[in-house]
């Protein structure tokens, strides 16, 4: 007689070895604001053999469509840019000094490296730092904290001209180096998460359709937009383009589990606990409906937190687009953003992309998204 087993099988992984290995690419290139091109190329080229049809924008959001025929337009979006800094003041002595590009945190710089992508290349540079022995030898001073005024880059030239003669110039982004990892118990770590983990979900929503050979009542835009870390530009384009009926919209949320975070003002998010599901004036409350209805029934964990006035995340700009496209908002719980050691569950990613795919296998042309 056969044992009987004590637990079930374990659920085999949504993200295959193929998936993974991009996913590690992706994550470990550089794809700052205003300069997405690499990240884009790499993006599109994943997800060709899961869509019909491929464009750019003149900003460079990167769209594939599925059933592009069909008049009835659903968007799944994420967004493609990367926190970084530019070069914004070269010295005689050839130390760089900088300005952001989107929400760069200015307080975990000293002692990273950077690249600094310039005409001739990408160079290696490190954010310089007086050692504790000189902040601290004179007792009366205060001791220095880093600003963006006085931080700088060296790259190991010594003058003006070293520094341009490897290529760098006025303009020139500087990304952090560090690239993906794994922790235990299933983490993954690395810069960037932020969104394009999101891109990596939305590419993976349209493999699974592909695979599962679903056929979709319309058309489904697969959306990887650019600058949302300035200002949400490349979403507030592209919907003015596509006009989507439906827009369910990715990105990362805090994990406040951590120290220094208030609950009571940021909510209870944790890892490894499920996509958060978010409450806002621009969430559209009958697709909020739909999406927790999917939940419930495919017993997928979900979270929730509510946002104010805006989502701060391209939802909003589809939301208020043209005549208005009813919006919803999937974020996966995120520790450490704006850092270069972000980190999330292997778990929360495989959730939010099967949220994400059954929801789009319940909506149809006929979703009664009507106000009243």
């Amino acid at each position: 007689m056969a044992k009987s087993k004590s637990s079930k099988a374990k659920k085999p992984s949504i993200i295959t070895e193929r998936s993974f290995t991009f996913l590690k690419n992706y994550i470990n290139n550089a794809s700052p604001v205003g300069f997405e091109t690499s990240g884009q190329k790499l993006w599109l080229e994943y997800l060709k053999p899961y869509v019909d049809t491929q464009f750019t924008d003149p900003y460079g959001t990167a769209v594939g469509v599925i059933n592009p025929k069909a008049n009835f337009k659903v968007v799944i979006e994420a967004h493609a840019d990367e926190i970084s800094w530019f070069v914004n003041y070269i010295t005689p002595e050839g130390l760089i000094y900088l300005k952001r590009n989107g929400g760069v945190d200015h307080q975990i710089a000293p002692s990273q490296r950077v690249l600094i992508h310039g005409k001739k290349g990408a160079v290696k540079a490190v954010f310089g730092w007086p050692a504790i022995h000189t902040r601290l030898s004179n007792p009366e001073s205060k001791e220095p904290t880093p600003k963006v005024d006085n931080l700088f880059l060296d790259c190991g030239a010594r003058t003006k001209k070293e520094v341009e003669d490897l290529g760098i110039h006025i303009g020139a982004v500087a990304t952090y180096q560090d690239g993906f990892d794994e922790l235990a118990h299933d983490y993954y770590v690395g810069r960037a998460f932020d969104n394009r983990i999101g891109g990596f979900m939305i590419a993976e929503v349209a493999r699974l359709l592909k695979e599962n050979k679903k056929q979709l009542p319309f058309a489904l835009y697969i959306v990887n937009a650019v600058q949302e870390e300035i200002g949400l530009r490349g979403a507030e384009m592209i919907a003015r383009r596509i006009k989507p009926d439906i827009a369910i919209v990715t990105d990362v949320t805090h994990d406040t589990a951590t120290p220094m975070i208030n609950k009571a003002i940021e909510g209870d998010i944790v890892c490894a606990k499920g996509p958060s599901l978010a409450y806002a004036p621009a969430i559209h409350n009958k697709l909020l409906n739909i999406v927790q209805d999917v939940a419930e029934k495919k017993k997928i964990a979900v979270q929730y937190r509510t946002l104010s006035r805006s989502t701060g995340t391209d939802t909003d700009s589809f939301a208020y687009a043209n005549d208005g496209c009813p919006s919803v908002l999937i974020s996966i719980p995120l520790r450490y953003m704006h850092t270069t050691v972000e980190l999330l569950h292997k778990s929360d990613i495989e959730r939010t992309i099967e949220l994400m795919y059954e929801t789009l296998l319940v909506l149809s042309p006929k979703t009664n998204l009507s106000y009243l």
